[in-house]
C-alpha cells in the first residue's frame, strides 16, 4: 500500500489531511515535528511526504536540507500558508516537488500526490 508521511504541527490540520488521504486509499504516517519526521524516515520508507513549513523546533526548510544531506529521495510536497515567491523558490531549490497553499482541497492534494508518486516511480526505473 502507498504510504504518505504527513508532517504538520497542527493536530487538527494533520487529522484533516490524513482523513483526505485515507479516503483515497493511502496509508498515512504522522509526524508533529521535523525531528519526529526525520526519525520516522530512519525506520519507514513512505512513498511521499507532505511537509508544513512553519513548525517549532525545526522548520520545513531545515527538514528539506537534512533530507538532502542524508540522501533521501522521497518526493516532498510543501503545504504552507506562506505564499511568497522566495519561499516557493527556496523550497524548490532544496528539493521539494511542489509548494501548495494551505489548506488544499482534496482534489488538488490528490492530484499533486499522484504527480509525486509518478515522478518517484520514473526516477527509480
Amino acid at each position: 500500500m502507498t504510504s504518505i508521511l504527513v508532517v504538520e504541527d497542527s493536530w487538527l490540520t494533520r487529522k484533516v489531511i490524513c482523513k483526505m488521504l485515507r479516503a483515497e486509499g493511502y496509508e498515512t504516517l504522522e509526524a508533529s515535528s521535523g525531528p519526529q519526521a526525520l526519525e520516522l524516515l530512519g525506520t519507514k520508507a513512505p512513498n511521499c511526504m507532505l511537509l508544513d513549513l512553519l513548525m517549532p523546533e525545526m522548520e520545513g526548510r531545515e527538514v528539506l536540507q537534512t533530507m538532502r544531506d542524508r540522501g533521501y529521495k522521497i518526493p516532498v510536497i510543501v503545504i504552507t500558508a506562506d505564499i511568497q515567491a522566495t519561499t516557493n523558490s527556496e523550497c524548490m531549490e532544496l528539493g521539494a516537488l511542489a509548494v501548495i497553499h494551505k489548506m488544499p482541497n482534496s482534489d488538488e492534494l490528490i492530484e499533486w500526490i499522484k504527480k509525486a508518486l509518478s515522478a518517484s516511480q520514473e526516477s527509480t526505473q
